[in-house]
C-alpha cells in the first residue's frame, strides 16, 4: 500500500485483531464492536487519503452485509459476522470487500480440512461436502428448507475456527497482495 495509508491498514487491522480475539475467546463479536468497524470505515472514506468514498463505502457495506447475511440465514455464520463483514465494506469498498469474502472461503476450507485431518474427520468432512453440494444442486426437488437444515444438522469438527479470525486473515492476506501490487 502507498505510504499515506499505512494508517488506515493499521486501524482497520487493530479493530479486527481485537474482534478476531474477542470472536476466539467468547465465540461472539459485540455490537459496540462491529459498530465501531462500520462507523470507523465510514470516517476514513471522508479524509483525502481514505481508501473508499462515502458512496463506495456505503456500497461496500451493503456488499458485506448481502454476501455473509445469505450464510447467517442458512445458519453458516452469526449475526456479528455479518455486522463485521458489513464494516469491513466500509473502509474496503464492494470489489476488495468481495476479494476479502472470498479469501475468506478459501481460509475457512483450508482451517476445516486440517482441523478435520487432526481430528480424524476427514472422512466425514469430504461425505458432509459432498451431501450439502448435491442438496445445493438439487434445492428445487428438495426444497430451501430441507436443505437448510442438512447444513445445520451436518456438523464435521469438533470446534470450528471462528469467522473473525478467517476474516482476519483474509484481510491480511489481501492487503498483502495489494501492496505487494502498488496501489489500495
Amino acid at each position: 500500500m502507498p505510504s499515506p495509508h499505512w494508517w488506515i491498514a493499521a486501524a482497520l487491522l487493530g479493530l479486527l485483531s481485537i474482534a478476531a480475539w474477542t470472536d476466539l475467546r467468547s465465540r461472539r463479536i459485540p455490537n459496540w464492536l462491529t459498530g465501531t468497524v462500520v462507523l470507523a470505515g465510514f470516517a476514513q472514506s471522508l479524509v483525502h487519503v481514505g481508501w473508499t468514498t462515502p458512496l463506495w463505502a456505503f456500497v461496500g457495506m451493503i456488499a458485506g452485509f448481502v454476501l455473509t447475511f445469505v450464510m447467517y440465514h442458512v445458519g453458516g455464520r452469526g449475526a456479528g459476522d455479518v455486522k463485521l463483514m458489513a464494516g469491513i465494506g466500509a473502509w474496503l469498498g464492494p470489489l476488495a470487500t468481495w476479494w476479502v469474502f472470498a479469501l475468506a472461503a478459501i481460509v475457512s476450507a483450508i482451517v476445516a480440512l486440517v482441523q478435520a485431518t487432526l481430528q480424524g474427520k476427514l472422512r466425514a468432512l469430504l461425505s458432509n461436502a459432498a451431501l450439502l453440494l448435491l442438496n445445493a444442486i438439487h434445492v428445487k426437488q428438495l426444497g430451501a428448507e430441507h436443505v437448510i437444515d442438512t447444513g445445520r444438522r451436518t456438523r464435521s469438527i469438533d470446534k470450528e475456527m471462528p469467522n473473525a479470525v478467517i476474516v482476519w486473515i483474509a484481510t491480511i492476506v489481501w492487503m498483502t497482495i495489494v501492496y505487494f501490487r502498488g496501489s489500495v
